[in-house]
């Protein structure tokens, strides 16, 4: 159940800097729009992470909590990127990423 929780924060931290900006590309209400947007997300990514890392029978620890979810954040930032801010996907980009994942990966396999 925690690793769920911990991957649920990593997607809202990714919400979390995609609001971020969109909030800076638009003005007037939607720009609120997104301000509030990255603030409920912001507040449930920590949240989430905070869970993961202290309930249960079982909790994750904090040092691979934490590369988990900045891994989660990173590669979906990197993807948030790609696909609604138009940022170009080049092979080292994509290799990176790829990386990215496969580090994160291991990471969760050997962890107890």
């Amino acid at each position: 159940m925690n690793w769920i929780l911990l991957i649920l924060g990593g997607l809202f931290e990714t919400a979390f800097a995609t609001c971020l900006g969109k909030a800076q590309e638009t003005t007037g209400r939607e720009s609120y729009f997104w301000w509030c947007g990255f603030a409920l997300s912001l507040f449930m990514s920590m949240f989430l992470l905070y869970k993961a890392i202290s309930v249960g029978s079982s909790p994750i620890p904090v040092g691979t909590a934490y590369a988990v979810w900045t891994g989660i954040g990173a590669v979906g930032g990197v993807v948030a990127g790609i696909f609604i801010f138009n940022e170009p996907a080049t092979f080292w980009r994509m290799f990176f990423v790829f990386t990215l994942i496969a580090s994160v990966v291991g990471l969760k396999s050997v962890s107890n």
